[in-house]
């Protein structure tokens, strides 16, 4: 491991160790000084005020002249139901938040092997590729990427781009009902595409979600990766039909 990375990898476990002491109640109003916390950490002074900053620019902590570093109130997390029926619009809606998506970038591809088996077409068919970004209240808390057959969908990077939502696309393109088949969760750490699109710092975390949607007969109709922003977003996952 060289320098550069052991660097990244001391100012993000003092940041780690930071936002897990405030979650767990341990700091609750004002930040202990710098001195302490690179004694608490075994760091210098360098690496925990570039932890202090990065937790600043995500909106944990705030710097008031004088006075210290402080805990801001912690943000409450959307709650987001993962089920058969997995709706972004009805699930946002229900906390009483405006739910819109946003269209980021739109392209035709040819479906390589491992999408054909998703979505159950032949290798090379044409497929829509979508980029999308989900918002509640303003607020973006997960960017997608769905892949629909170009033949079945041939509308449908219009119908998003006019409705903003994947769901009335769909009935646009003719589909009234469809169903989540399986949703695969991972976690890892935000790309520079979601600290840009998602505007997060870059040392958050992102639950990725690689889901397959599909008619009322069975057949594939969509794959989504969608990459929820960990600290805005909370999933449940319900055993209930």
């Amino acid at each position: 491991m060289n320098a550069h990375e052991d660097g990244i990898s001391l100012w993000r476990r003092v940041a780690d160790g930071i936002r897990s002491a405030i979650a767990e109640g341990a700091i609750t109003d004002r930040l202990p000084p710098e001195t302490e916390l690179a004694v608490e950490f075994g760091v210098n002074r360098h690496t925990v005020r570039r932890a202090i900053s990065v937790l600043s620019a995500d909106g944990l902590l705030r710097a008031e002249r004088g006075r210290g570093t402080f805990v801001n109130a912690v943000q409450t997390r959307i709650v987001y139901p993962i089920g058969a029926r997995a709706r972004f619009s009805e699930n946002i809606a229900r906390q009483s938040l405006e739910p819109s998506g946003r269209l980021i970038h739109a392209e035709i591809v040819a479906a390589d092997t491992s999408q054909a088996k998703l979505l159950s077409c032949a290798t090379g068919s044409p497929l829509h590729r979508l980029e999308h970004l989900a918002v509640a209240d303003g607020v973006p808390v997960s960017r997608s990427v769905s892949l629909f057959s170009a033949t079945r969908f041939p509308g449908i990077i219009t119908a998003y781009a006019d409705t903003g939502s994947i769901t009335r696309a769909l009935q646009r393109e003719g589909l009234e009902d469809y169903r989540r088949k399986e949703t695969r969760l991972t976690a890892e750490r935000v790309s520079s595409r979601d600290t840009e699109l998602l505007n997060c710092a870059p040392d958050s975390i992102v639950l990725v979600s690689k889901a397959i949607d599909t008619d009322v007969e069975l057949n594939p109709i969509q794959s989504i990766v969608t990459r929820f922003l960990a600290d805005r977003m909370e999933l449940v996952f319900s055993n209930t039909p």
